[in-house]
């Protein structure tokens, strides 16, 4: 990116950062950081973000979610990496690229179905360039941006809860319940978009467009437990977290994964503790200020 003041991330982090915490401690009760999302019980709302092509594979990435109870999304890759992360027993998200071929399209989606993946989702935002009109190409593979039509297919060729992945407008969020969405991920693809707005800033108002049936997850730049906080106060289901456990996985493979993951929830329940929130769906909005 030629202009560094467009970093969606630095962005995204001083927005973060931003939101501070009033505390509510008096009568506060030890929280429970339990969350039941697509019909599953999870021990925490933090979830593995769709990361792909991890040194040490994708297999033991997903097993250190399944370690610390959390579901997780996972990125590129064939089917048969997808097979060995469903084969760790993890709920696993698969992420699927809007690919030029429709073929490798429905090929991933039948892949997740039937080996009892948790859900599916598409990375539209990838289809396009970061500073060009013109479709991607991703390790070879050219990309497309597809048309309505073509996402309303996509959702009625699997029985699985579909998902639209760096969702950033109310306006998408929208489109994506009409066309039959279970939900969307927030985000920016690292980047990918820039000068893109905070996914956290976008919460309130969606959540108030899209309802409380409709699953917001929450993507990009979630660093600790106090994040995650600050993101599920404001309206997201579940908080995605990825590079926070890049290096835990490579220093100590599933094992770090399940330990930074269960380092965040630690943090979240402490937050909780401190403004009063019994559980994950009890924690109120009106915690966050804005300096």
């Amino acid at each position: 990116m030629n202009n560094p003041n467009g970093n969606s991330d630095a962005i995204a982090r001083r927005y973060m950062d931003s939101l501070v915490i009033e505390q509510r401690l008096l009568g506060a009760e030890k929280p429970d950081t339990a969350v039941r999302f697509l019909g599953r019980d999870f021990a925490t709302p933090l979830m593995g973000a769709a990361l792909s092509h991890l040194q040490g594979g994708m297999a033991g990435y997903a097993e250190g979610a399944r370690l610390a109870g959390a579901a997780t999304c996972i990125g590129m890759g064939g089917n048969e990496e997808l097979k060995a992360c469903l084969a760790t027993g993890a709920a696993v998200m698969k992420i699927v690229k809007p690919y030029a071929d429709r073929a490798e399209i429905f090929s991933r989606l039948r892949c997740a179905e039937e080996g009892g993946a948790l859900a599916v989702g598409m990375d539209c935002s990838h289809a396009i360039r970061s500073e060009s009109p013109d479709f991607d190409t991703v390790l070879g593979s050219p990309m497309k941006l597809p048309a309505p039509a073509e996402l309303r297919e996509y959702i009625a060729a699997t029985r699985l809860p579909f998902f639209f992945k760096d969702v950033l407008s109310v306006r998408d969020a929208l489109t994506a319940r009409e066309l039959g969405a279970a939900g969307v991920i927030l985000g920016h693809h690292h980047g990918l978009m820039p000068w893109a707005v905070p996914p956290v800033l976008l919460l309130p108002e969606l959540r108030r467009a899209v309802g409380e049936d409709f699953l917001l997850i929450a993507d990009g730049g979630i660093e600790d437990g106090f994040d995650a906080f600050k993101a599920l106060a404001l309206g997201a289901d579940m908080v995605c977290v990825g590079r926070a456990l890049m290096q835990p996985y490579a220093e100590e493979g599933a094992a770090g994964v399940a330990k930074k993951l269960r380092e965040m929830t630690a943090q979240l329940a402490s937050m909780m503790y401190r403004t009063g929130a019994a559980d994950v769906r009890g924690i109120d909005p009106g915690v966050i200020h804005r300096l």
